[in-house]
């Protein structure tokens, strides 16, 4: 009988805040800065500096953590974790090993079983390294330190995913609650969310857990996805053929979609890992937790209950509005605008959302103002717009963000609410069309949408088809009585 093998996966993430200043000094946390220019004695280890703690990355930490369901430690501090590397410039790391901020946590993700408690092992808060930069050219690597120093929080946890599924489910509602808490953009291809897999396999029905391996260099969801079903092909391989798996530090290559061999993986007592003589222990009160807790703000799954209860919207609709705080923040503007909630909503989760695709762009990047889209809205309700036309300037709204009544009104785009020259077009394209008539009095009905579409054309669009249709019907009905 063939084997059967269950995927065993544990995942370390690490978060960038998006604090303005660093963790121990007050160097900038800007993204994309010329190398070395957010740097200080501090986060570039020269002797001598002194690290002080920014207080936000506490506040910070303890929102994630409350969010995660945590427990927390109201006494804390920090270790230094020892290794030698060119990007690290004290030749250790500030972390936290014996006493982390948060511990024994979970998140709820939906599964095609149900819903799905993983296990949230501990919080810390830590800083980052430098950044190294291979130039294949010279054949050297030079060291960035802008980033050594950036307020990190990394988030393990228990080994309670079994599929790439599961694995993205949580990442995502990992970063949906850090976005909504503005604890960070996460955005990783920025490296302000990275994730390390933590993999192993076993037989279906063991207990105990295989030799597991952590891959590294994973800067996509997808690249996730295809790295742990490489990795779990991998180890399953190794398997059959009686080879062992060795615990090691492996780098995926996406392009290749395959992992190598980086390092042996290394456990504490390889960091040597020793309280911070230079940062004091951190106290939390009771009273610094109730003010974090009572700050935080309306999450995706509070705020789309709401949406469901509040605008009649349905649970899909309400999921695609909240999958990030940016468009959740636009529609409720607009809506307030406008008081049409719903034509509001279909306009985002339809237009907006199709745009968004169509330029290839995240939805954290749309820029256009809510008051246009709000305007857009009331002036299709009252007639000044029609549906096609009103495709075509929110376009421009979306690109150039421009006021749609000043747009429509320079290109001529808006509906043309003459009665009497509507008359004199429906008249015509009937006298035009003879047989066409001829054909609906015999009982052709469907040959209305041709007329339509020759009334519109001969009004270049600027017809109210509402209105087209009415008028149509009406003097095709005197035609049918007369005849």
């Amino acid at each position: 009988m063939e084997k059967q093998y269950e995927t065993v996966i544990g995942l370390e993430v690490h978060v960038e805040l998006s604090t303005e200043s660093k963790i121990f000094c007050g160097c900038s946390t800007k993204f994309g800065g010329a190398p070395n220019t957010h740097t200080c004695p501090v986060c570039a280890g020269l002797p001598g500096a002194l690290p002080v703690l920014n207080k936000q990355v506490v506040e910070y930490a303890l929102a994630l953590g409350l969010a995660a369901n945590c427990q927390i430690n109201q006494y804390c501090k920090f270790d230094r974790k020892n290794y030698f590397y060119p990007d690290n410039p004290q030749n250790y790391q500030i972390s936290q090993l014996y006493l982390p901020i948060c511990h024994d946590g979970y998140l709820e993700i939906q599964t095609a079983a149900g819903p799905k408690k993983i296990r949230i092992h501990e919080m810390h808060m830590e800083e980052d390294a430098g950044k190294l930069i291979h130039d294949e050219w010279d054949d050297c690597s030079l060291v960035d330190y802008n980033r050594s120093g950036v307020p990190l929080i990394e988030i393990v946890s228990e080994p309670d995913m079994r599929n790439a599924q599961e694995v993205i489910a949580y990442l995502e509602k990992l970063r949906l609650i850090c976005q909504y808490l503005g604890v960070s953009d996460c955005k990783l291809q920025e490296g302000s969310m990275r994730a390390d897999v933590n993999l192993s396999v076993r037989e279906v029905g063991s207990r105990e857990l295989g030799i597991r391996t952590e891959m590294k260099n994973l800067n996509s969801f997808k690249a996730i996805a295809r790295a742990i079903e490489g990795e779990r092909a991998r180890q399953i391989e190794l398997l059959e053929e009686g080879r062992p798996v060795i615990q090691e530090t492996r780098r995926w290559d996406d392009n290749k979609e395959y992992s190598y061999a980086m390092r042996s993986k290394e456990d504490a007592k390889d960091y040597r890992y020793f309280p911070d003589p230079d940062l004091p222990p951190v106290r939390i009160s009771d009273q610094w937790i109730a003010q974090i807790r009572n700050a935080q703000p309306e999450l995706q799954e509070e705020k789309a209950k709401r949406y469901m209860e509040q605008y009649e919207l349905s649970d899909y609709d309400a999921g695609l509005l909240t999958q990030s705080r940016h468009l959740s923040e636009m529609f409720e503007k607009t809506a307030a605008i406008c008081q049409m909630p719903k034509k509001a909503a279909n306009w985002y989760i339809g237009e907006t959302l199709r745009l968004v695709k169509e330029e290839g762009i995240e939805t954290e990047e749309i820029s256009f103002s809510p008051e246009h889209l709000a305007e857009l809205i009331l002036m299709t309700d009252r007639g000044e717009l029609n549906n096609k036309t009103a495709k075509e300037v929110f376009r421009m709204i979306f690109t150039d963000d421009v006021d749609p009544m000043i747009y429509a009104e320079e290109k001529g785009l808006k509906t043309v609410l003459d009665t009497g020259l509507l008359e004199e077009t429906v008249a015509k394209v009937l006298e035009e069309n003879p047989d066409t008539v001829k054909q609906y009095l015999e009982g052709k009905t469907k040959v209305t949408g041709f007329l339509v579409g020759q009334i519109m054309k001969q009004m270049k669009g600027k017809a109210d088809p509402k209105q087209v249709n009415q008028l149509l019907r009406q003097k095709l009905q005197e035609a049918e009585e007369k005849a």
